[in-house]
């Protein structure tokens, strides 16, 4: 695997049809980022973001994001969760995940190969994933190159930052998370 693709790290394992009213409650939506993260699955796991380390990993079922564009990707982000691993995204989801810079990669059974606490490796640019605690390995769909260079740059903005559809100063400020990279990618 690629070390500049691969995500590695502590997994936290969910289920099926987490919606984005329990990943971003709406009374956390009326808070500034890092209050709101304190609530991130604050129904489905409580105390979960008191537990949650920098570099770790999700991985979910299927219907993972569906309902609203609530900007989840932000609070993830600023928990230091390293990338999303899911059966399947809501494709808004999907496109919140990496415009924030987020990567999330499509697993088809993923969940069954991990259980909290595992250590897995995912390799974004090849699909190749490990379960580095029991060994299990597999193959999932790679993102696409576009999704791949978005993600480099830290998420569209800065991308657009970078091509000089925006201020170039703009590019490292995203990055550096004093303006969020999904600024505005909140209710379409």
């Amino acid at each position: 695997m690629s070390s500049t693709t691969v995500v590695s790290g502590r997994v936290w394992v969910f289920g099926d049809g987490l919606n984005t009213d329990a990943m971003y409650p709406a009374f956390a939506m009326r808070m500034d980022v890092p209050e709101a993260a304190k609530h991130v699955f604050y129904d489905v796991r409580p105390g979960w973001t008191e537990h949650v380390t920098h570099g770790d990993i999700v991985v979910a079922g299927t219907n993972f994001g569906l309902g609203s564009s609530r900007p989840v990707a932000s609070l993830f982000r600023h928990l230091g969760v390293a990338a999303l691993i899911a059966e399947e995204f809501n494709s808004l989801f999907l496109r919140n995940a990496v415009n924030a810079g987020l990567p999330a990669l499509t697993a088809p059974g993923i969940t069954g190969h991990f259980h909290d606490g595992d250590t897995g490796s995912f390799d974004i640019a090849t699909g190749v994933w490990r379960n580095d605690t029991t060994g299990a390995a597999g193959q999932a769909k790679p993102l696409p190159p576009l999704v791949l260079e978005i993600l480099e740059s830290g998420g569209v903005l800065p991308r657009l930052a970078e091509q000089g559809y925006l201020p170039p100063e703009l590019a490292d400020l995203l990055r550096s998370g004093i303006i969020p990279a999904d600024a505005g990618s909140g209710d379409a």
